[in-house]
């Protein structure tokens, strides 16, 4: 369809929409046009401006330059009030739930103006049967997995009657089977009329669900095609206007155990959290091991109790075979086991402070960035722009709050903070989350090129492919107990299910 008739046929019309912040515009002229039951994939690399412009749809920003139309009829939403009244719905990347509510309590906070307890109960059954998400109202969202988190939000959705739904990658922490589940709901919620503008680093998802796809890059768009009619890296680069490397490895056999846990249980500081079940495992000089599962069954925990963060009640973990379950965050970085959590701001990063102190925060031992009890300021900078600069992190500079960031970009920030300090034992927590295909393929390089040069790696993902992309050998989580571990090689989906799933004879007693 041509962009004239796909323009009379809209539901919605971008034309030049602009905005720009000190340093870099996020924006630029950017037009295009969404129909009525149409899944449109926005695509672009992270820091391309896809956050911001669906921002200005949403409400949350106001364009600098540029109309939008929905309906026909001038749209220039005040407000996320505002664009929900006028018909347009946003699930977000990161959940915003209370875990200790409940789910009707949850879904009543994110209304404008929410029906008795008892009416809103009756609806949440309803419409979450209708679209295939059962949710029980009643349920505390604490005690919920990620898929029913992620249920939670969608519903909140749905009670509104969007005709436009913008998801902004909503399959970051779903199993296959939820994400299957998740697409159905959308295909119903299109042949109902209602368009869908679907933001996901996940190329595949993308050819598999949406027809049309506009391409953003630095702000300007570059690009639009039918996904189903391109591979996943003809689309990757689009985005990127080059061609893509993907990672390479050379064979190395791996040299003396870096990291052991032997028999580490720990009670989870969090009320909903899962608690570490006589853990046993292993990771070797030079060796990627990797670890998969479901999210909530003990990732959090898992880093934690390495990390120095949260103490081992029971158990042993030793750094190159000397007992560290006592020392805590810093002395561990001392002795060389790093560690970057999932939750990027408020855990990696603090979102108000500079890249500046973000790289100070963790680096300040092994970089050697306070002499006598005074920063070196300067030092520190120098470290901040090393990583910018190695790790490809769009920012107009270090002085830069990390929460101005894209979250691609700050997941880069903090990965290559990590990489750069050369530690022995690196434990990582889903680095590729919400990166594009270029810096996933970048960051799971650096994790290689670290091994190559002798450190052990373990990488804790629930993207299964980028675990046996990279692992040498595969192991998983299940309700805080893990599996034997065993070589990636010749692994196969049955194999890896039944570990994910603590199938019997797999799972370390």
């Amino acid at each position: 369809m041509t962009g004239d008739l796909r323009q009379a046929d809209a539901l919605m019309t971008l034309e030049g929409l602009t905005k720009a912040y000190p340093g870099v515009v996020a924006n630029d002229q950017v037009s295009f046009s969404l129909l009525p039951g149409e899944v449109h994939a926005l695509l672009g690399e992270n820091g391309a401006g896809k956050s911001t412009l669906v921002k200005m749809i949403y409400g949350l920003v106001k364009p600098d330059a540029g109309q939008m139309t929905l309906k026909g009829e001038t749209f220039t939403p005040v407000n996320p009030a505002a664009a929900r009244a006028a018909g347009v719905a946003m699930v977000f990347q990161h959940f915003s739930l209370f875990d200790a509510l409940s789910v009707a309590e949850n879904i009543a906070l994110g209304m404008d103006n929410p029906p008795t307890p008892r009416e809103l109960s009756a609806r949440i059954r309803e419409v979450s049967q209708a679209y295939g998400l059962p949710l029980d109202p009643e349920r505390t969202v604490g005690d919920l997995s990620a898929g029913e988190r992620q249920r939670v939000e969608i519903i909140r959705c749905l009670l509104q009657n969007p005709k436009l739904l913008i998801m902004d990658e909503p399959t970051s922490v779903l199993t296959p089977q939820e994400v299957e589940i998740l697409f159905e709901t959308l295909r119903k919620l299109t042949d109902e009329g209602t368009a869908i503008l679907y933001i996901s680093h996940k190329l595949e998802e993308i050819r598999s669900l949406c027809e049309h796809a506009t391409i953003l890059r630095h702000g300007v768009v570059v690009d639009t095609c039918d996904p189903r009619e391109k591979s996943a890296r003809e689309l990757a680069e689009m985005m990127v206007g080059d061609t893509l490397h993907v990672p390479s490895r050379e064979h190395w056999e791996p040299g003396d155990e870096a990291l052991s846990l032997e028999g580490v249980s720990m009670t989870s500081p969090n009320e909903f959290g899962v608690n570490l079940r006589n853990v046993s495992l292993s990771v070797r000089k030079g060796e990627v091991l990797g670890i998969g599962g479901v999210a909530g069954n003990g990732q959090d925990e898992l880093l934690a109790v390495l990390s120095g963060e949260a103490r081992a009640s029971a158990g042993a973990i030793k750094l190159s075979g000397d007992e560290i379950n006592t020392l805590p965050p810093n002395a561990r970085r001392t002795r060389g086991l790093l560690t970057a959590p999932e939750e990027r701001l408020g855990h990696s990063a603090a979102p108000e402070m500079s890249l500046t102190e973000n790289a100070l925060l963790t680096g300040a031992v092994r970089e050697n960035l306070v002499e006598r009890g005074f920063l070196r300021w300067g030092k520190a900078e120098s470290f901040a722009r090393r990583i910018i600069e190695a790790f490809d992190v769009r920012t107009p500079g270090t002085e830069n709050a990390a929460g101005s960031l894209s979250g691609g970009n700050l997941q880069k920030f903090v990965i290559g903070r990590e990489v750069l300090q050369d530690p022995d034992v690196l434990v990582v927590n889903q680095p590729t989350w919400g990166v594009d295909a270029a810096a996933a393929a970048s960051i799971r390089q650096s994790l290689l090129d670290l091994a190559h040069k002798g450190a052990a790696v373990i990488v804790i993902s629930q993207d299964l492919d980028e675990l046996m992309e990279i692992a040498d050998r595969f192991t998983a989580l299940n309700e805080g107990r893990v599996a034997n571990p065993v070589p990636t090689q010749n692994l196969s989906v049955e194999e890896i299910g039944l570990m994910m799933g603590g199938g019997e004879g797999e799972v370390a007693a």
